[in-house]
């Protein structure tokens, strides 16, 4: 089989694996090893030849030189989320007019609530990933509206007030969080997606990087409103950053929606908030802290 080079445009595609492949940047590791069968099956030779495919050999450059890298970097959950967080990082510098231009929805999306805007996201990429390679001469530019898709799903779930002041922050009395969509955030229905940032901002914790442990943390606040725990490890991030301010604040929102939540309980003492507990709840928080000291000083079970 004679080797077709791709064009370099192509090979700068594989910064966004998630877009070679055709899924959502919340897709699981299930949901990707899912999607990496289907497009080897349907871009095996054998299955090109069946089908008297004549772009065979670009289908098996593509194959070889995108879509196996792609799937290399996204079946590992480490290298999952550091790629995630490098595409989170590109997502600040988003060219407005370039996506107002090339996706169709993104007027919709940033007038939607979040829940409507998720919907409205994944039910794009499943439309943009069912044609993907069906024809290659259209394939190029359904990739690269996948990445300016997920570019632009990850500027929209970023909080615009990241740089607020120390002080500023102590001196609130009510969390508000600054949202692009016109809705306020509803938990209902939600809390998957919440779950899925939280669980990337612990294994941020796990590798010290305290800032996209942030950003993900106010993702998930901004999904789920009333979830304790969220603002608690968010206070305790912030006390790592040296905000104890801010800290302060997170752990303060923590108890108000649960007077019982133990890792807020612990880091309460720690910041002399003159919180009491019952000896079973710090008894508990004790355990959790232990848990996250571990994390933080690099030690694995």
């Amino acid at each position: 089989m004679v080797s077709i080079p791709l064009p370099t445009k192509w090979l700068e595609l594989i910064s966004d694996p998630y877009a070679i492949l055709g899924t959502s940047v919340n897709a699981d590791e299930q949901t990707i090893i899912q999607r990496y069968r289907t497009l080897a099956k349907s871009l095996h030779p054998d299955y090109l030849i069946k089908n008297k495919n004549p772009e065979r050999e670009l289908a098996a450059e593509i194959f070889t030189k995108l879509i196996n890298p792609a799937y290399e970097q996204l079946k590992d959950k480490t290298r999952r989320y550091n790629k995630l967080a490098g595409l989170n990082l590109a997502a600040r510098n988003i060219d407005q007019q370039l996506i107002d231009k090339q996706i169709m929805l993104s007027e919709e999306m940033k007038q939607a609530s979040p829940k409507a805007a998720e919907f409205l996201y994944e039910q794009a990429i499943t439309s943009y990933a069912q044609s993907q390679y069906k024809f290659f001469s259209e394939s190029f530019q359904i990739t690269y509206n996948l990445n300016l898709l997920n570019l632009f799903y990850l500027y929209l779930l970023q909080e615009p007030s990241l740089n607020k002041s120390e002080h500023q922050a102590e001196e609130t009395t009510e969390l508000t969080f600054k949202s692009p969509y016109t809705e306020t955030p509803r938990s209902n229905g939600l809390p998957y997606y919440a779950l899925r940032h939280y669980e990337r901002a612990n294994e941020y914790v796990k590798q010290k990087n305290w800032t996209l442990a942030v950003m993900e943390l106010r993702c998930a606040i901004k999904l789920e409103t009333n979830n304790s725990k969220y603002y608690a490890l968010l206070g305790v991030v912030h006390l790592q950053q040296g905000f104890p301010g801010m800290a302060k604040v997170y752990i303060r929102q923590a108890l108000k929606l649960d007077p019982q939540q133990p890792l807020a309980i612990e880091y309460a003492a720690k910041l002399n908030l003159g919180i009491k507990a019952d000896p079973k709840s710090m008894a508990k928080a004790i355990s959790i802290a232990a848990l996250l000291s571990n994390f933080l000083s690099g030690k694995r079970s």
